[in-house]
């Protein structure tokens, strides 16, 4: 039998059960075991004999209690492993939150398994088929819409563009989706993006091709203005097979990201929503990681890449100011004083529905 008693006790649990059934005076009983009065005392009002915990009764967290119901209902809502919901958390909650402190946290409440958090899948599973490795230069780009906002008298749409193979991100959010405003961001993207883009990949949407018409499907002309832009910069505009958005996959699930971040938060004009995803999309850049890159971020990729190959690239990434490439990095909107002010203060916007 194994008994683990403080490293200062005077009694083991034979003599305190002793003290306890015995009805001698304390004083006898001290002076008898040597001991003090107090420690007789204290055995005879316990009501076992083992030692108690020496866990403090009220335990020094940095997040306060309503955070943490806020940290324990994002990690069971949106599933985010523990760096990415230590990246949340310190932006939109609190910005001292260590990884240790976070997982204590999630350890208190129950969901530090992430796996049993996870839906499970009744009947066979199907086989995950994986994009094929590329360099950097394949992109994936789809359109969202987004929600109205109280200012606004109509809806607008999430443009969004993601590289197969470093995972780096670019959107842009217009106030419509024609072929004009798609060729638009596309030009503007091929400006932004620090590689060469030599492929595209779009669904059949009005905005992207001409492959769809009154007569049904044809083959895609090439008058249309995105696949115009594609031309003028040599790149090779590839469509999915009609009614199979699994495979755009890549930029369907980072829209789901951000269906998660407009789920979990309430907007009060269209400045916050901006601001919100373009803080979302910096931190999808710069600090997360991504599974799939081996849980290396964006970033950390594109630096490989150009490392391994430069010819690729068509900006030098050393020569951006800081760290972080804020350059090669931008998200552009169409205020121009959300520009200026990109990613300034740490504005909380965690509020739940």
């Amino acid at each position: 039998m194994n008994i683990r008693l403080h490293a200062n006790a005077t009694t083991t649990p034979k003599i305190r059960r002793f003290i306890r059934e015995s009805d001698r005076p304390i004083a006898q009983l001290a002076k008898e075991l040597h001991v003090s009065e107090d420690t007789i005392r204290r055995w005879k009002r316990r009501d076992r004999v083992a030692d108690g915990s020496h866990t403090p009764h009220r335990l020094q967290t940095t997040l306060t209690p309503a955070q943490e119901v806020v940290v324990v209902e994002l990690r069971k809502t949106l599933l985010l492993p523990l760096d990415d919901l230590l990246v949340v958390t310190r932006e939109f909650i609190h910005p001292e939150a260590s990884r240790s402190a976070l997982d204590r946290c999630l350890r208190r409440h129950g969901v530090a398994n992430l796996k049993a958090l996870l839906p499970k899948e009744e009947g066979p599973k199907t086989p995950v088929k994986r994009f094929k490795a590329d360099e950097p230069g394949f992109v994936h780009v789809d359109i969202k819409y987004l929600p109205q906002m109280p200012d606004a008298d109509q809806r607008t749409y999430l443009f969004a563009a993601i590289d197969r193979a470093t995972r780096w991100v670019y959107v842009e959010i217009l106030k419509d989706k024609s072929a004009t405003s798609a060729g638009g961001f596309l030009k503007r993207l091929i400006d932004k993006a620090p590689f060469t883009i030599n492929k595209l990949l779009t669904d059949n949407g009005k905005e992207f091709t001409d492959r769809f018409c009154a007569t049904g499907e044809r083959h895609p002309t090439g008058a249309h203005a995105f696949d115009r832009v594609c031309s003028d910069n040599r790149i090779e505009h590839r469509l999915i097979k009609p009614r199979t958005p699994q495979t755009n996959g890549m930029i369907e699930r980072f829209n789901g990201r951000i269906a998660d971040v407009l789920r979990t938060h309430r907007f009060d004009s269209t400045a916050s929503l901006q601001t919100t995803l373009k803080r979302f999309v910096y931190l999808y850049n710069h600090h997360i990681p991504q599974k799939g890159l081996h849980h290396k971020t964006p970033l950390q990729i594109l630096k490989y890449w150009y490392a391994q190959k430069p010819s690729l690239f068509k900006k030098n990434l050393r020569n951006h100011p800081g760290s972080d490439m804020k350059g090669c990095f931008s998200i552009s909107f169409s205020s121009a004083a959300l520009r200026r002010s990109m990613f300034s203060g740490s504005e909380k916007r965690g509020r739940r529905r």
